[in-house]
């Protein structure tokens, strides 16, 4: 199970990836670790999370939008973003949006 990612105070920023794999595993994997390897390295990220199932649902936090901008012009993503479309997804959408408020509570 993944962890829940430890974000602060909002307000931040949140990218929301949803997606329809292919079939295959076709290097999928190795990239998608690499990503959150290289994504944890940009400055203004916050965490991931990643869920799949029928539909991925992987969700990215941000401190604000420039560091989002500047992610996804990260010459690596570029790349895994092009191999996206060419081989690992039938069908995607990104969404991103402004965290006003979050609640929970944790039993570790």
């Amino acid at each position: 199970m993944s962890e829940i990612a430890n974000t602060p105070t909002p307000p931040y920023y949140a990218v929301i990836f949803t997606s329809h794999r292919t079939e295959g595993e076709n290097g999928y994997s190795k990239m998608a670790n690499r990503m959150v390897e290289l994504a944890s390295q940009q400055s203004g990220f916050l965490g991931v999370e990643s869920a799949c199932e029928d539909v991925g649902i992987t969700v990215s936090y941000w401190t604000d939008l420039e560091s989002i901008k500047t992610w996804k012009k990260n010459a690596e993503h570029i790349i895994a973003q092009e191999l996206g479309q060419k081989k690992w997804y039938s069908a995607y959408k990104t969404r991103i949006t402004k965290v006003e408020r979050d609640y929970g509570w944790n039993l570790k």
